[in-house]
């Protein structure tokens, strides 16, 4: 006689939906904690890397963190050439649509135009060159218009070329580094025992006068020897082209690599573009 089977109860499984529930749960909340570490940007460290790369690409705007972190945006651009406290923003300034960038192209062609004019008309021109490079507005004074042979000096005349410079670029907020050089031939005097000590001074005395216009905080005075010849120093000619001073108008984009410079400033009161 065949023996009765047995059948076991069924297990209720009407719970084992919480199972997939409560893992679901877990990975959300995993993914929410993950995208909250992630939005957590250090302002500071973002602002600094902005603004680096704004001035190694040349660009016309640098970037700010929003000041709420709930606003409709991360970052916000605007204009580095906002004009300076007290100047007033002239037509088409500061409107983030490149006008500024324009605006210091032919005001840099301008300055040019008035001292070439201003040469031309003096019979300098051969010794007083100006020409427009990557960096800004670059003025090349030879040094027989400023100084006796082996001195710095600046002489009489040269305070009137100097003055008349100097009354054309006052308009301009940029930053004005006075570069000093002299040709290879060596100098060793109780007052300048080398190249070096000649070219720094006669770039020092250049600044001391253009100050009594420009303000201080715009000029720098360098001096870089025999060491950045415009040509080569084999002839007389080469050696009269090499010693020389020049004045370098700055492009505004270049403001942030200049010493005393914060990436942190204020914007709206940063320097302004040529105008």
């Amino acid at each position: 006689m065949a023996r009765k089977r047995i059948e076991e109860p069924e297990k209720d499984n009407s719970e084992r939906w919480l199972l997939t529930y409560s893992d679901l749960i877990t990975l959300l909340m995993i993914f929410f904690v993950v995208m909250y570490s992630m939005s957590k940007v250090d302002a500071e460290k973002f602002q600094s890397i902005a603004e680096s790369l704004s001035v190694a690409l040349g660009g016309g705007t640098r970037v700010e963190i929003g000041a709420s972190p709930s606003g409709p945006s991360l970052i916000e651009t605007y204009p580095t050439n906002k004009p300076q406290e007290g100047k007033a923003p002239e037509d088409g300034e500061g409107n983030g649509d490149g006008t500024g960038a324009d605006m210091e192209n032919m005001t840099i062609e301008t300055i040019k135009q008035k001292l070439d004019k201003f040469a031309a008309d003096n019979g300098i021109e051969t010794k007083l060159v100006s020409s427009i490079e990557e960096r800004g507005l670059v003025i090349s004074i030879q040094d027989t218009l400023l100084f006796e042979s082996g001195a710095a000096v600046i002489t009489p005349k040269a305070r009137e070329i100097l003055d008349k410079i100097n009354n054309v670029l006052a308009s301009a907020p940029n930053y004005i580094k006075v570069e000093g050089h002299t040709d290879n031939l060596p100098i060793n005097t109780n007052r300048f025992p080398s190249n070096w000590e000649l070219s720094v001074l006669r770039a020092t005395n250049v600044v001391h006068i253009m100050q009594e216009i420009i303000p201080a905080e715009q000029l720098s005075a360098t001096g870089y020897g025999e060491y950045r010849p415009l040509t080569s120093n084999d002839t007389e000619a080469g050696r009269a082209r090499n010693r020389r001073v020049d004045l370098v108008i700055l492009r505004s984009k270049y403001d942030l690599t200049e010493p005393g410079q914060s990436l942190e400033a204020d914007p709206t009161s940063g320097t302004s573009a040529l105008r």
